[in-house]
């Protein structure tokens, strides 16, 4: 392909206006050809908003185009499947929301779609972007904490009015495990290294989702090496400060206000020495995704969360959920 990058958008949505348009317009040879969205009005709005040259109700306005060579699926959760392969057989780069699908199956046929047409299938999962997670990890990696014991990640906040609608009161594509423990679950992997073998969890519903749909959740993880993982996640806590913490059998590495889409988060190494903060050189979580995504495109390197990071993250997201509705402990599966 040309060194240039057209995009279709397709679907509307907030992540897609407040972070990935300017992601995509920050890479070099990238412009926004077209938007896709079920509302004909919406879709205007949309691309008037941002500048976009045309929009469409009709996704094989895109796919046929052949100066689009990448795609952006922010559709519904449900969605993500079959627009994928009609991207995937249309010769379309995908980077793709999450999660990347409902169904195992479904996400192993997106990614032998991806694989067979020779195109490039990534899964938006921003929190790996984060330069004080990538600093994490490096120091994880370096030893500096010694042998990890255990972790808690913290990611309860309060769900805006705009974000609401199907995150909350669709049972099958919505609720918290799906839509923000699974990029926990994501940026414990990236960090650790491993996935788990082992998840127990509990959930809440009703103080702001309905219909039993989850809105706040207690994990337990088990990682190898026997390291033990907590995650509490919520829709409805205000004013939480989101956050790490690894505790390992030398000292304590901490992060702070670290689990949101914005370039923030400051990290701490607590040990004998006392605690001190380690500097951290952030940027824009989405312009790094992004760069990444177009150099895959461009033959060189891969995406920072690939369509396997988003079926492991899938896989052990549904093993959680398996484990809330039925009260037991779940040997997470990997396919």
């Amino acid at each position: 392909m040309s060194s240039s990058i057209g995009w279709g958008l397709i679907g509307a949505s907030n992540v897609a206006r407040q972070w990935i348009v300017d992601a995509i317009r920050a890479q070099p040879d990238s412009e926004i050809l077209n938007v896709l969205s079920s509302s004909e009005e919406r879709g205007a709005r949309f691309a008037t908003e941002n500048g976009i040259p045309a929009h469409t109700t009709d996704i094989d306005a895109i796919l046929t185009d052949a100066n689009v060579n990448a795609v952006y699926i922010s559709t519904a959760n449900q969605f993500h499947c079959s627009q994928t392969l009609a991207a995937a057989s249309a010769g379309k780069n995908i980077l793709c929301e999450k999660p990347v699908a409902l169904s195992i199956d479904d996400a192993r046929k997106m990614i032998a779609a991806c694989r067979d047409a020779g195109v490039v299938l990534a899964v938006n999962h921003h929190l790996r972007c984060n330069a004080m997670h990538q600093k994490l990890q490096q120091l994880l990696e370096a030893g500096a904490i010694g042998q990890l014991n255990a972790v808690r990640v913290f990611h309860a906040n309060f769900l805006p009015q705009a974000l609401q609608g199907w995150r909350v009161n669709d049972p099958n594509g919505g609720g918290l495990i799906l839509d923000s423990t699974i990029h926990d679950i994501d940026t414990l992997r990236f960090l650790i290294g491993s996935n788990p073998t082992h998840v127990m969890a509990m959930t809440q519903s009703g103080r702001l989702a309905h219909d039993g749909v989850e809105d706040g959740i207690m994990v337990v993880m088990r990682f190898p090496g026997d390291v033990l993982v907590q995650i509490h996640g919520s829709y409805t806590v205000p004013f939480s400060e989101g956050g790490v913490e690894f505790y390992g059998s030398n000292g304590v590495l901490i992060g702070r206000d670290c689990m949101s889409q914005r370039a923030a988060g400051r990290l701490f190494m607590r040990n004998a020495d006392g605690e001190k903060e380690i500097p951290v050189h952030h940027h824009n979580l989405y312009h790094y995704a992004l760069a990444a995504f177009s150099n895959a495109v461009r033959g060189t390197g891969q995406p920072a969360a690939t369509g396997e990071d988003g079926l492991a993250a899938l896989a052990i997201a549904l093993a959680i959920r398996e484990s809330a509705l039925t009260g037991r402990q779940v040997e997470v599966e990997i396919p």
